[in-house]
């Protein structure tokens, strides 16, 4: 008997946004995400959805004011979480993200650990596109 969910790791970022709905069409065309799991209230918030990304899961919902445990991403103006996301090509990745609407925080350039760049996602998750030099 496994004590996970079929398809997940250990850990699963799970992202509170105000706008999920359009945060998950952004990810889709800016990662091509890939939605797995939808569960929405009756004004069409999202309660709960699943997306994956290549090999990793995510989970997400709507900002819901009466969790006042957590904040959505927009509350905060330097988010204290950041992706990083190997990808095959860093640069195609990072430019479909910006033509999706994000912004670029660090340029595309050559690190020791691969090709990276930072954008910033509408919904302030900031995100690292990179590749490892193999």
């Amino acid at each position: 008997m496994s004590y996970k969910a079929p398809g997940f790791s250990s850990a699963t970022p799970y992202l509170c946004i105000e706008g999920a709905a359009a945060a998950l069409a952004f990810y889709k065309q800016a990662f091509g995400a890939v939605e797995t799991h939808m569960d929405t209230t009756g004004d069409g918030q999202i309660r709960h959805a699943e997306f994956r990304i290549g090999d990793s899961m995510f989970m997400l919902s709507d900002y819901k004011p009466e969790f006042t445990f957590l904040a959505s991403t927009q509350q905060n103006r330097a988010p204290g979480i950041s992706i990083f996301l190997y990808v095959p090509d860093a640069d195609a990745v990072f430019q479909s993200a910006l033509a999706a609407g994000a912004t670029q925080v660090m340029p595309m350039e050559d690190k020791p650990y691969g090709r990276t760049g930072g954008v910033q996602d509408p919904f302030g998750i900031l995100w690292w596109p990179t590749t490892h030099p193999r």
